[in-house]
């Protein structure tokens, strides 16, 4: 799983095949028991985030939303409107800029929820694998030895 979850680690920073390393993931972690994508008590909940998938995403549609020619306009009239000297790390321009860019015609990105990026898969109880049928097995044994044991006892 480990191995698993590496890989689509990798095809999401290198841009590949996301949709099939989650794909492969995801059977292993629902085809065995005791698989957890967490680690330790303080884990990032969900534990497979694709930032960079996101971020490729969001940034598409930042571009696609904005031509860059009126981006950058909007960047040289609200930087001379707002100086440095006024805005130390540059947050009061940001609703300058967005406010130009639709008051000159450009469209707001549309804003792609994260959550559509985050997953977190969960293992089953029970799967019928040498941990399952193992513990299947100790199961009946117990059984075995309780009813075993009360008839002698009884």
């Amino acid at each position: 799983m480990i191995i698993l979850r590496n890989q689509l680690y990798t095809a999401d920073k290198s841009s590949g095949d996301v949709n099939g390393a989650l794909n492969r993931l995801r059977e292993d972690v629902y085809s065995h028991m005791n698989t957890s994508l967490a680690s330790g008590g303080n884990a990032i909940k969900p534990p497979i985030q694709l930032e960079y998938t996101y971020e490729r995403l969001e940034s598409a549609a930042q571009s696609s939303a904005n031509n860059s020619g009126l981006y950058t306009e909007a960047e040289n009239t609200c930087q001379a409107q707002i100086p440095a000297s006024v805005s130390v790390s540059g947050r009061g321009r940001i609703s300058c800029v967005q406010d130009y860019i639709l008051s000159h015609g450009g469209q707001p990105a549309a804003a792609i929820p994260p959550a559509l990026y985050e997953f977190d898969f969960l293992s089953p109880a029970w799967s019928p694998d040498l941990a399952g049928w193992t513990m299947l097995a100790a199961a009946i044994f117990f059984v075995i030895f309780i009813i075993k044991f009360l008839v002698a006892r009884f």
